[in-house]
């Protein structure tokens, strides 16, 4: 029997959107992220770092970028899973096995990053609501001139 499905809805205030989550080809990061999701930890957070034609950033209470949870996790790469498509969620990190709850969706093909970040998820649905955040005014530093806020992540067995 397959396992069931697993998606994340991100509740923001610019629409919402749906990944689907890959715990079998990164068990630990899936569950890494349900677990700070389901406690919480998401929710009120900004998308800190928005770059167009690249991605776009959250997971940081401090909304800082250098911010996150107490657990780092280490880095999973299932060659099934790739950054040759947009849509793509994956960890962010400061270096290999840095993972913790920063996380960031692309917007372009990014094969650059492969192995390098661990990729759980793919966007779904409503992936224009992934792209207009991608295209807010930023400062200097990537940084949204109006907080693009993560409400809640809802993890879910139904599309």
């Amino acid at each position: 029997m397959a396992n069931e499905a697993v998606y994340a809805v991100f509740q923001t205030n610019r629409g919402d959107f749906t990944v689907q989550l890959f715990p079998e080809q990164a068990p630990i990061t899936v569950a890494n992220f349900k677990k700070l999701a389901e406690s919480g930890f998401y929710d009120g957070t900004i998308f800190h770092r928005v770059i167009q034609d690249f991605m776009i950033q959250g997971g940081d209470p401090e909304g800082t970028g250098f911010g996150g949870s107490d657990e780092m996790i280490p880095d999973e790469f299932d060659p099934s899973l790739t950054f040759a498509e947009p849509g793509v969620l994956a960890m962010a990190n400061a270096g290999p096995n840095t993972g913790s709850s920063q996380f960031f969706v692309t917007v372009v093909p990014t094969p650059w990053l492969q192995n390098h970040h661990s990729i759980f998820g793919k966007v779904v649905k409503d992936y224009d609501v992934v792209e207009g955040i991608s295209r807010v005014k930023t400062n200097r530093a990537d940084k949204p001139l109006e907080d693009v806020v993560l409400n809640t992540v809802k993890i879910t067995s139904a599309l």
